[in-house]
């Protein structure tokens, strides 16, 4: 991932696996885009600032619409480790 100074990120990553694209913060994964769907660790997702700042870039949603979209369940909360 980048900065907003266009740096690369250590330790905050973007994987992709054939059509599946994963947000990875250090070794835990916090985001995963599947099959046109899109999950969140149930219990890392909101870990901390740091995590939540590239979260909204992968998701390209802030905090509050990630806690909307998870109360009409657009994003669903699953165990992703």
């Amino acid at each position: 991932m980048k900065s907003n100074q266009g740096n690369n990120v250590p330790c905050q990553f973007i994987i992709t696996i054939g059509g599946d694209v994963f947000f990875q913060s250090y070794e835990t994964v916090i985001a995963a885009k599947v099959k046109g769907k899109t999950y969140l660790d149930k219990s890392k997702w909101d870990y901390s600032a740091t995590t939540a700042k590239y979260r909204n870039q992968f998701l390209g949603m802030t905090t509050n619409e990630t806690k909307e979209a998870i109360a009409d369940k657009t994003i669903k909360l699953k165990d992703l480790n």
